[in-house]
């Protein structure tokens, strides 16, 4: 038997260990106990067939929607053509300085019209952040939530891709989108 298998890793507690740990567990209140479920059903013996229900189950979550596809990156000549300006950028939105509900609002607005427009890149300004504001308020929001509202399926409608901007279009304060092309809806005859 090699040193320390077969036995036991953990020491005990020294008194003062143990007195902390006794006025630990008497600050804390337990957590409130969630219902149980309704008994599952008993396992059923190999080759028997599970008795049918009387009706029936109700349905425990919504059908499965379509995977999203993830997010595209940029390749490197692409982002080079941009930062250029040998790729044009079609349109541009400046969100610093607003809130998060004016921000999200004015960027939902934004990519509808620039992908209705025919806009292929746009450039979304954020605006950098910095240190936590002197009235308390956190400085950045915008630059961490807008990748992250990017990601969501009212966005993806609009969105490919996107990159954090070149330092001459806003550098890290400010992101290249590629929109998607509009689709054209069913042709009517009439």
């Amino acid at each position: 038997m090699r040193a320390g298998e077969g036995k036991s890793s953990r020491r005990g507690l020294s008194a003062h260990e143990q007195k902390l740990w006794s006025d630990v567990t008497r600050s804390v209140a337990p957590l409130r106990r969630q219902p149980l479920p309704s008994d599952p059903e008993p396992p059923t013996a190999p080759g028997k067939p599970k008795p049918k229900p009387s009706r029936a189950p109700a349905r425990s979550a919504p059908p499965a929607a379509r995977p999203t596809v993830p997010l595209e990156a940029f390749d490197r000549r692409l982002k080079q053509r941009l930062a250029r300006g040998t790729e044009a950028i079609d349109v541009r939105v400046d969100l610093h300085g607003k809130t998060q509900s004016e921000a999200y609002a004015a960027l939902s607005s934004f990519l509808r019209k620039a992908q209705r427009d025919g806009a292929k890149f746009v450039l979304v300004i954020t605006g950098k952040g910095g240190s936590a504001r002197e009235d308390g308020g956190e400085r950045g929001v915008l630059k961490r939530q807008v990748p992250q509202w990017l990601g969501l399926p009212e966005f993806r409608r609009y969105v490919l891709g996107f990159e954090d901007a070149h330092h001459r279009h806003g550098g890290a304060g400010a992101l290249y989108l590629r929109l998607r092309r509009q689709r054209s809806g069913p042709k009517q005859t009439s």
